[in-house]
């Protein structure tokens, strides 16, 4: 298994990520006000220059006010696609 942020799956990841936070009107700087972090940490997770592990999805999605639950099923479903 391949474990790179240079993955089409990590790709995909960082995409639907970038796509929650559009959909529910955050930009960056207030995700990260809401995050307790820079908007440069945000910008960088985005990018895929940093890479999130499975709890700080977790806290992305908290802070953005959407399901965890719902965000992996996404995910699912465009990896199998």
């Amino acid at each position: 298994m391949q474990k790179s942020i240079h993955s089409r799956e990590y790709r995909v990841f960082r995409r639907l990520l970038r796509e929650a936070r559009q959909r529910v009107g955050l930009t960056q700087e207030e995700l990260a006000a809401r995050l307790g972090e820079s908007q440069t940490f945000v910008s960088k997770c985005e990018r895929g220059e940093r890479r999130l592990d499975l709890v700080e999805a977790w806290r992305f999605c908290e802070a953005m006010g959407t399901s965890f639950r719902g965000f992996a099923v996404r995910l699912d479903k465009a990896l199998r696609s």
